[in-house]
């Protein structure tokens, strides 16, 4: 399939009309070729209309219509073949197993969501018949079901080329809920994003739907993306990235004349809590898999361990050579863009520039575009005194926190912003003092583990991927499974409706 850089509006593909941009092979930072060129705003305008317009029919598409429509853009991302993966390996430096694998939980999460709007489930249809004979009011009829919000805004994702872009979980549950979409597609992977967007286009016409179910447009900048908010016929935004971006989007929806929820996932340091009998029984063993999560993807996870929790004591020394010694085995791996690299060495070094704050080690030196790990150390008393060293580093970096006791160790959770994750290791003996720390923990993130790390996110019904704010601009919603598809629907009660007038979901079961 070739690469045209080419904007995708309705059924057509055309050339945009602002700024040229070029994908970048990131390993040796040299253009990959062809250039790609921002939307202008009438192109906007277009991809918007069209959007509107779509909205009107496919928010009543039959479920089987819409489950197959589904279907269709996962059978057509797998026949792009390995074009596909080499593209999105040479635009992020990512390796070619890390990208097929990250494929098919794309395709994976697609057909969930077809299973999903086969089941109707996510319709909540309800019924509650009349009573005409209650005293002393008769009861009216009640029906009430989920309806689609209208378009929706996706931006895609620089650490997640397929499984948090064009076709990602936001664009799957966005599509299943009923609701067009429109992709603002990453800058860092652009070939990437033409690709799969040509995929579901294919698709969209393949079901016979309305072309407007689907746009791809680009931007050299930020005017495309703030564009889509700031329209009236948007109604609701998905967005993974930067703390920075996604208040600058939540700023826009806010003033709006009609205000809209955005959907932001932006920043978690996704501490891991180390339990002092399991510390003492297995500290060694806990560094190992510690420092693979840190380095897993040169720690460009939004799961990636950031900080780690201890009460100093038995093993924790142990614990800390070990994680040492085995973080100065990593090597420096290539990271996404050469903006993220470098605003991962700077925070590096502003770590490092803090007092408080010891270089525990540090991973093999490499090229300019390459991230070297480093692991830091600090007091729990410290981190209660600088609440810049809970701060974000995006890369392969964490900061070990020794406690001085329980007490302080819970008085540091209580500083900590919200998260997506936090994980506990413990034995038998730890479980009381563990259970204690729950209600705390709950309070604090959106999904808990015990003895793992969470740099796996399990695509299934029961995931929770968001947390309180900052983690996620609403703590109440997950980007990852099923319970996704509830971002983009709003209940509608239906009082006294007669048969003629009644949704085809209430009368059909469709």
């Amino acid at each position: 399939m070739a690469i045209k850089g080419e904007l995708l509006i309705g059924a057509e593909s055309l050339q945009g009309g602002g700024k040229p941009f070029f994908a970048v092979e990131q390993t040796s930072g040299s253009r990959l070729g062809e250039a790609f060129h921002g939307a202008t705003s009438e192109q906007v305008e277009s991809a918007l209309a069209m959007s509107w317009d779509a909205f009107q029919s496919y928010r009543e598409t039959k479920r089987q219509e819409r489950a197959l429509f589904l279907e269709r853009i996962a059978t057509n991302i797998l026949d792009i073949g390995n074009e596909l993966v080499d593209r999105a390996s040479a635009e992020t430096g990512l390796p070619k197993g890390r990208i097929e694998a990250e494929r098919a939980r794309t395709v994976g999460q697609l057909r969930l969501f077809a299973a999903e709007v086969r089941n109707g489930l996510f319709q909540e249809l309800r019924f509650d018949p009349a009573d005409p004979d209650r005293k002393p009011l008769a009861k009216p009829d009640l029906k009430l079901r989920n309806v689609p919000l209208g378009p929706v805004a996706v931006f895609g994702s620089s650490n997640f080329p397929l499984a948090f872009s064009v076709a990602g979980g936001d664009t799957a549950s966005a599509l299943a809920a009923g609701c067009p979409v429109v992709v603002k597609a990453h800058s860092a992977h652009p070939g990437t994003s033409e690709l799969v967007g040509r995929a579901i286009q294919k698709a969209v016409a393949e079901s016979a739907f309305a072309p407007g179910v689907f746009g791809l447009l680009f931007d050299a900048g930020f005017e495309v993306g703030q564009a889509l908010v700031a329209d009236a016929r948007i109604r609701a935004v998905g967005f993974t990235g930067s703390r920075r971006g996604g208040l600058a989007l939540m700023d826009i929806a806010s003033k709006r004349s009609r205000p809209i929820p955005v959907y932001a996932e932006m920043s978690s340091v996704n501490p891991v809590i180390i339990f002092p009998s399991a510390m003492a029984a297995r500290g060694p063993e806990i560094a190992k898999d510690f420092i693979s999560s840190v380095t897993l993807g040169a720690g460009q996870f939004c799961t990636n361990p950031g900080l780690v929790l201890v009460v100093d004591g038995p093993g924790v020394a142990e614990f800390t050579s070990e994680a040492a010694s085995h973080i100065a085995e990593a090597a420096a791996q290539t990271m996404l863009t050469a903006g993220i690299c470098d605003a991962f060495r700077r925070g590096t070094a502003k770590m490092e520039s803090k007092s408080s704050v010891d270089v525990v080690g540090r991973g093999i030196g490499g090229t300019a575009l390459e991230g070297q790990a480093v692991l830091f150390s600090t007091t729990g008393s410290a981190l209660l005194e600088d609440t810049e060293l809970q701060d974000e580093i995006f890369g392969a970096a964490s900061l070990i926190v020794r406690c001085s006791d329980q007490a302080e160790l819970a008085r540091v959770l209580d500083t900590l912003e919200g998260q997506l994750t936090v994980a506990l290791h413990i034995d038998d003996a730890d479980t009381s003092i563990a259970h204690a720390l729950i209600p705390r923990l709950e309070m604090l993130a959106g999904r808990l583990l015990v003895n793992g790390f969470a740099t796996g996110v399990e695509v299934s019904p029961a995931m929770v991927h968001g947390g309180p704010f900052p983690a996620t601009s609403d703590g109440r919603s997950t980007s990852v499974g099923t319970m996704a598809i509830y971002r983009f629907l709003r209940p509608v009660c239906y009082q006294d409706f007669p048969a003629p007038l009644t949704p085809a979901a209430f009368r059909e079961g469709k």
